[in-house]
């Protein structure tokens, strides 16, 4: 796998037409700067607004991978992506002058020639690749999808398609080095439906720039010859329709015997894009499609935030610790005798945290609460649950240098057992609601297992307090 993060030399067009609008498009693959990531440019939009190529954006994944800001869209993203990340190029502007990439033959090969005649450009920033550390697994029951991503030096796929169709039994395929076999193998397969479904997709609005060329219809159902040119004449061709004796409509022949499969593998290529960062892993893929390719992509490019907010706080990698003391001084405002965590030992992005505070004898606050009988302070627990809360909110949105948490409220406090001089309090928070700059969390702290306090947290993210002279 390639070290250095590259683009293109030059720019370089491609025109045709969009699989599912049927509108004419011309697209333009230009280089871009380090760390600039993969972005497509309506150019025939007031303003050519840009849409960053990462799965925050995606809002549409019925017969393909739609992106979308401020109600401006690319649709059928995926063999787009495939081709930019089967070439492993890091960054890269898209502009269109329609809503949907151009669908070629139905593969990634229109753009992947496309690319290797503009040629790479070798740039000097690492590639900030995504090192999977432990086994990622998501699973559809209703559809009966399985995605698992396992740790490896390396990417690796393989993926298992079974419709259930006599028309098109089980396959599977696996791609193994992407320099030495996507190009050659992969790239040029083509999308697939069957032919039961063309008219309904069809009256749905979709497919209107679909034709025999652009993919490959598996024949699932018996037609006419008249039914043939009913077909022929609801969908505006202009070849004419047989059934053949291969099992693909008009007998298209297939660049291998689980072409399908392949297609699946690139789709998946192209989704899995939309992490943001190439990734080293090895991912297993049985009945993937773009719904569920998607939100596998969520749970990866979620782990890939939080590694990135780790990395930038905790300097120094240590067993069973996710953010040290002097990790959390680098987050918190908080300083003694205020400073109520010793380390964070779990971080679940935008989820959860559990952090500890060694309660000692040191305290300051036990001088007066109370002398001769210490106790820690509900106040202090509930306060300890309150910081905890201000490292859960980190999701790298927030400019955090110049701005602080806020408590905004505190309901539902109870405290159940008292907290004294040895005890290690162990705080969970969970979070429970956030909407713009406003977030509702639940802290729970413990001591050897037994819940000693709860509180629901109402904070606010604000900026910090400027410098006041007295």
């Amino acid at each position: 796998m390639i070290i250095q993060q590259r683009t293109i030399k030059e720019p370089i067009s491609i025109s045709g037409v969009g699989l599912h609008t049927g509108k004419p498009c011309t697209m333009t693959f230009r280089p871009a700067p380090e760390n600039h990531g993969i972005k497509f440019r309506r150019v025939d939009v007031a303003g050519s607004p840009e849409i960053p190529a990462l799965v925050d954006f995606v809002t549409d994944v019925s017969r393909g991978t739609t992106l979308s800001i401020n109600n401006v869209k690319i649709n059928t993203t995926e063999h787009v992506l495939a081709a930019i990340a089967g070439l492993e190029i890091d960054n890269i502007l898209i502009d269109l002058d329609s809503s949907e990439p151009p669908i070629g033959d139905g593969s990634a090969k229109l753009f992947v020639d496309a690319l290797l005649k503009a040629g790479y450009e070798n740039q000097t920033a690492p590639r900030d690749y995504l090192v999977i550390e432990e086994t990622i697994h998501y699973k559809n029951e209703e559809k009966g999808v399985d995605i698992v991503a396992l740790p490896t030096d390396s990417y690796r796929l393989t993926v298992m398609v079974d419709y259930n169709n006599p028309a098109l039994a089980s396959q599977h395929t696996g791609l193994f080095d992407l320099e030495k076999h996507f190009v050659e193998h992969f790239s040029m397969c083509r999308t697939f439906c069957f032919l039961n479904e063309v008219e309904t997709l069809h009256e749905q609005g979709l497919i209107q720039g679909g034709n025999i060329n652009n993919a490959i219809v598996i024949v699932d159902k018996e037609y006419t010859k008249e039914e043939l040119k009913r077909l022929e004449t609801k969908l505006g061709l202009k070849d004419t329709l047989f059934l053949g004796k291969n099992g693909v409509l008009n007998e298209k022949g297939l660049y291998f015997k689980n072409e399908p499969a392949r297609h699946k593998l690139l789709d998946l290529i192209g989704d899995l894009a939309l992490i943001g960062v190439p990734i080293k892993a090895q991912i297993l893929a049985a009945r993937p499609g773009h719904a569920n390719n998607i939100e596998f992509a969520k749970i990866i490019r979620k782990l890939y935030q939080q590694k990135k907010i780790i990395r930038k706080y905790q300097h120094e990698k240590k067993a069973g610790i996710v953010f040290d003391v002097n990790a959390i001084k680098r987050i918190l405002p908080h300083r003694y005798p205020f400073l109520l965590l010793d380390k964070v030992i779990d971080f679940e992005l935008n989820k959860k945290i559990v952090a500890v505070k060694n309660v000692t004898a040191n305290e300051e606050f036990f001088q007066g609460h109370f002398p001769g009988s210490p106790v820690m302070p509900g106040v202090l627990i509930v306060e300890a649950m309150a910081q905890a809360g201000g490292i859960l909110l980190l999701d790298g949105s927030t400019d955090q240098e110049n701005n602080l948490t806020y408590l905004l409220g505190i309901n539902n406090a109870k405290f159940r057992k008292m907290v004294f001089p040895g005890d290690q309090l162990v705080i969970e928070v969970n979070l429970k609601f956030r909407k713009s700059k406003i977030c509702q969390m639940e802290g729970k702290a413990f001591v050897e297992g037994e819940l000693v306090a709860e509180a629901e947290i109402l904070a606010s993210i604000g900026p910090r307090p400027k410098d006041r002279i007295s």
